[in-house]
């Protein structure tokens, strides 16, 4: 039989309509996406004898998705696929009201479209694919002798409904499948144990990752994991025995404490919650439970508890020795001589000390918490606090040998000498704690950026790398204090570091390798005279202007007051209302910002208003979260400054701003200068007239320059809140500003546009 014999059996009108009806129950059997679509075009082919088809689907947004083809070659499928005008000929089809009948597709798509088609197929018929309305796709024959008839076109749209429906059941069905794995990845990954049981039969359906953690210790080979919920007891607070089964079948339960334990013995406490999940009609479904760990919250009871034992020992300890020698001094058989007397009273002595430093320990270790430790650091010189420590050390019966590696170069640093030879004292204790005697402790310190960094290191017994992060934490410096000490002490060292405004972290190669504990403290060097004159003029003209914000009088009092006597002008206001005309008028070289002003956040104050983008600003805040200090140095901040604080680190502070961010010298390319100190432009020598809009475009610019700044960018330094997403408003200022410079658009030297993101001024490196 002849092809052309089987086209004609195959369009008798019985055998027609079975393999039609044969046809759309293959295309309904499968939600596999890319089966169902090779079974539409396979069956659209045979039915109406077309050579070739294709069906391109596109997503819920219009954009392209599947495209799938049928009869075509390998070459011409990835020809057809790769061809650059064939999505726009595609969203034209499927753009179509209804279907479209062609005698000769590349005579259409020349009319159309400016490349041909890839491949030539001649008669051709289409359809675009919705599914309720919505467009899905679009169906596709071509290649068939003498054209497609209007039965052919029939075919074509029952089939192109039936492939609709199936790319949207498949498509629902992806969403289903996704949206259940994200689901088990999120309950798999929760650090708390979800168990799920089937009602019917007790059998585990779900068990998470924790809740494999948390039994781990119940599950033997003779009790598997699939047998635990069945074989395991729960022990209620009321004393109840019941199965995990049971215990939700019967009851909701919230937050108990339950003993799970399996025969043999072992057990483990968790925190239980048991919700049943029932049907329509009441009956319970499925059972879920939710277990948490109570070891974790036991081990930090068991910490607390410590913690207290030997702070108790360690204040019981002298005050044994206190009453012992009063006790023999009053009560002796014989009046001691005055030598003896002196003895009871120096050990007496010694006792109180050693009691009052414990003590000590424990309000610090409270400020600390509350987060209330004051400090009043002041330029200090490193060297001295290293000696004083290491003195401190030695008197105290300290036996290991102190290297000191300090290099002379060391700027100074803003340190409370107090606080800071205390920090270095605890640390040389704890290394020496843990060293043997013969053993060299070594101080070292080398700069940091605008810190000075200073490390302690012992070769001792080093620990493992998991206990480092917890090294600093309160509770956990309880074992570094076992042979003697509260263990506070790397907690408080790690409290008046942070208040200092430094950091401090520790470093171990492996346990019997060593530990580094290296902190950091502000660089305090002598800010420039060109920024902050040694003196001031009597008028005050040549004072520095700082501008101070905040709306408590007391603090803005104090502050004034400190920067005054220091030598600066101080330039005060209650509320941001006033800053930019201050910050236009006064000039200040630096302004201080309360975090929270009446209606404003001053983070935000410091994004949004132009004035301060070219200004340290430093924060003061009682609010002391490192998260919020954090988000204050990431909006540009200078620095921050925790409430309260004395006058002398207000100062300190201001004097080390000034000198980091001292104002950045003339700007020079080419023939265009700009002195940023006078607010000077010239071009050739020759004065340039600006606008204050035009400047600070300028200005901004060179800031940034070999690097673009984007539009975003300018509005924000420039306008502010005023200048709104507007690009137009930029290019326009740029337009008028390259004017201004005799700097050609066309051939421009100086401001380089960057299409669809801002403009950019040449570097130093730049050609």
């Amino acid at each position: 039989m002849t092809q052309r014999d089987e086209t004609a059996q195959q369009t008798e009108p019985g055998s027609h309509l079975s393999a039609l009806s044969a046809a759309v129950l293959r295309i309904g059997a499968s939600l596999d996406l890319d089966t169902v679509l090779t079974e539409v075009l396979d069956a659209a082919r045979a039915l109406t004898g077309a050579g070739c088809g294709a069906i391109a689907t596109v997503d819920a947004a219009g954009r392209p998705g599947d495209f799938v083809t049928s009869g075509l070659t390998e070459d011409e499928h990835r020809a057809l696929e790769d061809w650059p005008d064939g999505p726009n000929l595609f969203a034209h089809l499927g753009g179509l009201a209804a279907p479209i009948r062609l005698a000769d597709l590349a005579e259409f798509v020349s009319a159309l479209i400016p490349t041909p088609c890839p491949i030539d197929c001649g008669a051709f018929q289409g359809t675009p694919m919705r599914h309720r309305g919505v467009h899905v796709g679009s169906f596709f024959l071509g290649t068939k002798e003498g054209g497609f008839t209007e039965a052919d076109e029939e075919v074509l749209v029952l089939l192109a409904a039936q492939a609709a429906a199936a790319v949207a059941n498949a498509g629902a069905h992806r969403e289903e499948r996704r949206a259940r794995t994200d689901l088990e990845a999120l309950v798999e990954t929760c650090p708390v144990g979800v168990v799920v049981l089937d009602a019917a039969t007790g059998a585990l359906a779900s068990f998470n990752r924790e809740a494999r953690r948390i039994t781990a210790g119940l599950v033997s080979p003779e009790l598997p994991v699939e047998r635990l919920p069945g074989a395991m007891t729960c022990r209620r607070g009321d004393g109840r025995a019941v199965t995990l089964d049971d215990l939700g079948r019967a009851e909701t339960v919230r937050a108990e404490e339950v003993e799970l334990s399996v025969p043999g013995g072992a057990s483990v406490r968790t925190l239980l919650d048991a919700t049943p999940i029932r049907t329509e009609d009441g009956a319970v479904e499925r059972v879920v439970v939710i277990l948490q760990d109570l070891e974790p919250f036991e081990a930090l009871a068991r910490s607390r508890a410590e913690f207290l034992s030997t702070v108790s020992h360690e204040l019981r300890a002298p005050l044994a020795a206190i009453k012992g020698s009063a006790m023999t001094a009053l009560e002796g058989a014989r009046e001691p001589d005055r030598s003896e007397l002196r003895q009871f009273l120096r050990i007496v002595g010694e006792q109180a000390d050693r009691m009052d430093g414990l003590i000590g320990d424990l309000l610090d270790a409270g400020r600390i918490g509350a987060g209330v430790m004051p400090v009043d650091p002041e330029a200090q010189v490193l060297s001295g606090l290293v000696e004083r420590a290491r003195t401190a050390f030695a008197g105290a019966g300290g036996k290991h040998a102190v290297v000191v590696d300090l290099p002379p170069d060391l700027p100074r640093v803003m340190a409370d000498l107090r606080r800071i030879v205390q920090v270095l004292d605890n640390l040389l204790t704890n290394a020496a704690r843990h060293s043997p005697e013969a053993a060299p402790i070594r101080v070292a310190a080398a700069r940091d950026g605008a810190h000075v960094a200073v490390s302690v290191a012992d070769d001792g017994e080093g620990m493992a790398p998991e206990r480092l992060a917890h090294l600093f934490r309160r509770h956990a410096g309880i074992d570094e204090g076992r042979a003697g000490g509260s263990g506070l002490g790397l907690v408080i060292c790690r409290g008046l570091v942070e208040a200092h405004g430094g950091r401090i972290r520790a470093e171990s190669a492996g346990p019997g390798r060593g530990t580094t504990v290296t902190f950091t403290l502000p660089a305090a060097e002598e800010p420039p005279t060109a920024s902050v004159p040694a003196a001031a003029s009597p008028d005050g003209r040549d004072r520095p202007a700082v501008l101070v914000v905040d709306d408590d009088p007391h603090a803005l009092r104090q502050m004034r007051d400190a920067l005054a006597a220091a030598g600066y002008e101080p330039v005060t206001a209650a509320g941001p209302g006033e800053v930019a005309r201050l910050v236009e008028t006064r000039r200040p070289v630096l302004a201080v910002l309360d975090l929270v002003l009446p209606g404003a956040d001053g983070i935000e104050l410091l994004r949004t208003l132009p004035v301060l983008a070219d200004l340290p600003v430093i924060f003061v805040s009682a609010y002391g979260r490192g998260e919020t200090i954090a988000r204050a140095l990431e909006a540009g901040a200078a620095d921050y400054i925790v409430k309260p604080f004395s006058p002398a680190e207000l100062v300190a502070r201001v004097g080390v701003a000034l000198n980091r961010h001292a104002g950045p010298g003339p700007f020079v390319l080419g023939d265009l200068a700009i002195d940023r100190a006078t607010r000077r432009v010239t071009v050739a020598g020759t004065p340039v007239r600006l606008t204050a809009i035009e400047y600070k475009l300028l200005h901004a610019l060179s800031l940034d320059a070999g690097g673009a700044t984007t539009y975003e960018t300018l509005q924000r330094r420039v306008w502010g809140d005023r200048g709104g997403a507007n690009p137009q408003a930029v290019r326009n200022a740029i337009r008028k500003l390259r004017h201004k410079l005799g700097d050609d658009a066309r051939n421009p030297k100086y401001i380089l546009s960057e299409r669809g993101l801002g403009y950019r001024m040449p570097g130093p490196d730049d050609q």
